[in-house]
């Protein structure tokens, strides 16, 4: 899969779109990416969100997953697997525990956010998508049940630093 530029002559505006292995936009995605440049999302934000879907959807394929069939731990799965360094991520290597994580909070949150937007999206036109968003329900002004486990995340990481940076000091005499 990859993410391709679209350009529309008239009216002249710049879109993304997910091309599968054969170079066939992805139905689902293409639905929803066109919604995002008539509403007149910034091109930037659109190939942001066609990448984040791509990844997700090259995720699905590496389980054989239907993408209107997952569950809630399919998308924790989804978090770990962005985790993992690109070349890992088919499971063909392995990762040694001192490996940094490929994405960041922050970018996970991003990729949370759009395949979030994305059901949403899809579940308002009619799409048939499972337990997924029943189990996934909003959880603040955003909408998005996700955030508070990646802000907890984030906050037991920046903790255990700052821990470790305490006990530092405290073995130095005078502090």
């Amino acid at each position: 899969m990859f993410v391709q530029r679209v350009v529309v002559v008239e009216p002249r505006r710049e879109s993304w779109t997910v091309l599968d292995e054969d170079g066939v936009p992805v139905k689902p995605v293409e639905r929803y990416l066109t919604y995002l440049t008539d509403i007149e999302r910034s091109p930037n934000t659109v190939k942001a969100y066609a990448h984040d879907l791509k990844d997700w959807f090259v995720f699905l394929g590496s389980r054989a997953l239907d993408w209107q069939r997952v569950r809630l731990e399919d998308v924790g799965e989804f978090v770990a697997w962005l985790r993992l360094p690109p070349p890992a991520r088919d499971g063909r290597v392995a990762v040694l525990p001192s490996v940094e994580g490929h994405c960041s909070a922050v970018t996970v949150n991003r990729k949370l956010s759009a395949v979030s937007a994305f059901y949403q999206h899809s579940a308002r036109h009619g799409g048939e998508l499972g337990d997924l968003l029943r189990s996934w329900q909003p959880a603040g002004r955003r909408g998005s049940s996700w955030r508070p486990f990646c802000i907890t995340s984030a906050r037991v990481s920046r903790l255990r630093a700052e821990r470790s940076v305490s006990k530092r000091r405290a073995s130095i005499p005078g502090c």
